[in-house]
């Protein structure tokens, strides 16, 4: 995850540098809003806003994948880090899903 001092320590193509970077700042900036609705669905107690942090965890997992799949220079570090990031999301998306079906009734 350590994208922008890669560009200094392998020879990065410079076409390439610039997508991997904002996949990183979009994620980085796709988090906040997640947390925040998840923290205020659960608790509020409402359904919407934990629906809403659901459907930004997806978005969150499109973009580990690509950072895990796709990106330039995949490190073991990266492996390791989007393994554990991607078992966090699954958690925790059961857990919103769980929430929601007990707020629900």
């Amino acid at each position: 995850m350590a994208v922008p001092s890669r560009g200094q320590v392998f020879s990065y193509p410079d076409d390439l540098l610039a997508p991997d970077l904002a996949v990183l700042f979009l994620m980085a900036i796709l988090e906040v809003p997640r947390l925040y609705l998840g923290f205020k669905g659960n608790v509020t107690e409402a359904e919407a806003p934990l629906g809403l942090s659901l459907g930004l965890t997806v978005g969150s997992v499109v973009l580990c994948v690509y950072l895990l799949l796709w990106q330039t220079y995949v490190l073991w570090a990266d492996v390791l880090l989007n393994a554990v990031l991607l078992s966090a999301y699954g958690l925790e998306s059961g857990l919103k899903v769980t929430a929601i079906a007990a707020f629900v009734s």
